[in-house]
């Protein structure tokens, strides 16, 4: 039975609910136990089953490319082309709210229209400016507000873990605290779940908060960056079943959806992803999402020129081709340089260096943020990341760069690596920026390709190749400069 007062604050909620769009809610995790015996939503419509090549209306969305549309309808770039011949020859990424016309192939088993949330809020940028995790949490009377456990270096808060975790995977906060309600009331249950995977990560890897934070922030990565590219097109469950996502949907709303589907039944998965999941619990904290989504990536979003993080004239090795910027799976955002001469972790005198102008705005160890649009903020603009910076000679916070000062010495600091080299990486408004995407990873001309796995891949310039190898040989090696 509900009480007296609980029952006119889920009236309140079901009345507010009626002016939400897309189906927000903003009932309280807390009352979590009540929410069966409330009303049954009206389920999302469903797509017919279209002629082949039949031309459907979708409005881009922040961040939409022609390869990442074709392989999510079905389609080709060249006839999305042919259908909006508006689109100029060497656009990246569509103009948000661009109305267009797409030719779809129908594919069975389409998910859910209902969507989660919109990309702007997702990830670790504009949208996140401002918010003030630890005073959050303190404003909460969960048990994460007293938490307290060894991360990384030290001990931290809760509020100070989510923090790492979201500004090292660049996902928002809001979207990491959303979890931790859903899952387990960290914001308005005293007492925390017992066990060591609060999130249901059973894997000895990941015990604890910290680390069930870094698997949930890697694995919702992975789902909104194959989405961003097109290269997740389709979910399995764990009874088999197999569900592809609504063409039209977000890449946030995507993320979770691969987030639920890796470990609950498909009755749970689909409270999970519905009105009444984790787009209420989002909701119930921070507001109507849709209300304050502004488009983080712009129309024909281009990389800014950068050199090779070394300097003219030496030649280094080409170690890594693209894999993770950070973390285990998606986005292939990473490219990897060794110096030469230089054998397992041992030490090097040769620096890695600035490959565009900025301000450093994190350095930590193995790790250096380099923000190119100088404003101090990593959440905004485009922002490069070093990693595997050794500690001697780091660049500090506030220092100013020019193109080809030095940032640090390479090293096997700040992670797993199997010899010294720098890993950088590209992000814009707090988005990684994939190899993969319309927007090449252009270095000095050269462009790099993915390969068939991580690490792998090339880079091309005209008809010159240099192949990714950790073994550094002659094949690898990259000159900066003729």
């Amino acid at each position: 039975m509900l009480s007296h007062k609980q029952a006119l604050l889920v009236l309140l909620v079901l009345l507010l609910t009626a002016c939400l769009p897309q189906g927000g809610n903003l009932l309280p995790a807390a009352l979590s136990a009540t929410q069966t015996s409330s009303p049954i939503p009206t389920p999302s419509p469903s797509r017919p089953e279209y002629n082949p090549g039949e031309l459907v209306d979708y409005v881009a969305q922040s961040g939409d490319t022609l390869p990442a549309l074709a392989a999510r309808f079905n389609t080709t770039a060249q006839q999305i082309r042919e259908a909006n011949p508006v689109i100029p020859s060497d656009a990246t990424t569509m103009p948000p709210g661009m109305p267009m016309k797409i030719p779809i192939y129908y594919l069975p088993f389409w998910g859910t229209t209902f969507q989660i949330l919109p990309d702007s809020q997702f990830v670790n940028g504009p949208a996140a400016v401002g918010f003030d995790t630890e005073a959050f949490v303190d404003s909460h009377p969960g048990w994460l507000k007293d938490y307290r456990a060894y991360a990384g270096d030290a001990n931290h808060s809760g509020a100070e873990i989510v923090d790492m975790v979201a500004t090292n995977y660049s996902v928002s906060p809001r979207v990491l605290l959303s979890i931790l309600e859903y899952l387990t009331g960290a914001l308005s249950q005293p007492v925390a779940p017992s066990g060591s995977y609060p999130l249901g990560e059973v894997d000895y890897t990941h015990t604890g908060l910290y680390m069930q934070l870094i698997w949930a922030a890697d694995v919702l990565n992975n789902g909104y960056y194959g989405w961003r590219t097109g290269t997740l097109t389709e979910l399995e469950h764990l009874d088999g079943n197999i569900e592809r996502p609504d063409p039209w949907q977000t890449a946030g709303s995507v993320a979770f959806q691969y987030f639920f589907s890796l470990h609950d039944s498909l009755e749970q998965y689909t409270r999970d992803i519905g009105p009444t999941g984790i787009a209420q619990t989002y909701a119930a904290l921070f507001g109507n999402p849709w209300a304050v989504d502004q488009p983080h990536i712009p129309v024909s979003l281009k990389q800014p020129e950068l050199t090779f993080p070394f300097a003219k004239g030496d030649t280094w090795a080409f170690t890594g081709g693209p894999h993770t910027g950070w973390g285990s799976l998606l986005p292939w955002a990473a490219l990897d340089f060794a110096p030469p001469d230089v054998k397992g972790c041992s030490p090097t005198d040769l620096p890695a260096l600035a490959v565009a102008k900025g301000v450093v705005v994190r350095s930590e160890p193995g790790v250096v943020m380099l923000d190119l649009d100088g404003d101090g903020n990593e959440r905004t603009g485009w922002d490069i990341l070093y990693l595997h910076i050794a500690a001697s000679g780091r660049a500090k916070v506030g220092q100013i760069l020019n193109v080809g000062d030095p940032v640090g010495f390479p090293s096997c600091e700040g992670g797993t690596a199997t010899g010294t080299h720098v890993h950088i990486a590209r992000k814009y408004n707090g988005e990684w920026i994939p190899v993969n995407s319309a927007i090449s990873f252009a270095i000095d001309g050269w462009i790099a390709h993915i390969g068939s796995a991580p690490y792998q891949g090339t880079l091309t310039q005209g008809d010159q190749e240099i192949i990714a190898c950790d073994c550094s040989d002659a094949a690898s090696h990259v000159k900066n400069g003729k």
